[in-house]
């Protein structure tokens, strides 16, 4: 089963607790929370202080992003009781091996994420030690953007992978995810899709969200 991940980079922050609830009354899994710092990504989104705002307010585990520089720096601020995945990039970590393995001493899920222009290749000796593989169908940093349609070439080789040799992790992919193209998406192997404008921007957010629930 598809598990949908609305980020709320997309949302209302004048009334993010009211949307995460509406999200929630929706049948979202997790909520994906995307991390920039300015440096890594041309953006600068927020940090661990508004994630924690939500605790209390909701029973959906978090899907933490962060598209931040050092990652290794910071992790331990994202870890709460409602933290379950958290996801550095490839190409921010001079030691992704260590780092993963940081993520994972505190109890928590730990992913790997790629931007649309890095091979997968480039994941081959990390592979067995992820729960997550995050591909960017945009290129990171702001909500909106066009989806980009070699990342389900991605998707699928992954798929590939993971069957081939017996490994578990569970694939997500971010950004440009649509109603109009979630099957294809699903269909390529994804098991987590992240959506935010097509989630956030809705006149409805609830009923939004059960479409995308729904649809798969």
């Amino acid at each position: 089963m598809m598990k949908l991940a609305p980020s709320i980079l997309s949302a209302d922050f004048s009334k993010l607790g009211e949307q995460v609830t509406m999200i929630e009354n929706g049948g979202a899994h997790l909520i994906h929370i995307d991390v920039m710092d300015g440096h890594f990504v041309p953006n600068i989104s927020f940090g661990a202080t508004v994630m924690k705002s939500l605790l209390g307010k909701t029973k959906i585990p978090f899907d933490v992003h962060l598209m931040i520089e050092n990652p290794e720096f910071f992790i331990k601020e994202f870890v709460t009781e409602n933290t379950e995945y958290i996801t550095v990039h490839q190409e921010a970590c001079i030691h992704l091996h260590r780092t993963i393995q940081e993520i994972k001493a505190l109890g928590i899920k730990a992913g790997v994420s790629i931007n649309p222009a890095t091979s997968l290749s480039t994941l081959d000796y990390i592979l067995e030690e992820v729960d997550l593989v995050l591909i960017m169908s945009v290129n990171p940093g702001f909500g909106g953007q066009n989806f980009i349609p070699s990342a389900l070439e991605k998707v699928k080789a992954l798929k590939e992978i993971r069957e081939y040799n017996n490994l578990k992790f569970e694939i997500e992919i971010d950004g440009g995810v649509t109603l109009e193209n979630l099957k294809e998406v699903v269909a390529a192997g994804v098991d987590i899709v992240v959506a935010g404008s097509a989630v956030f921007g809705a006149e409805n957010v609830e009923e939004r969200t059960k479409a995308f629930v729904n649809l798969t």
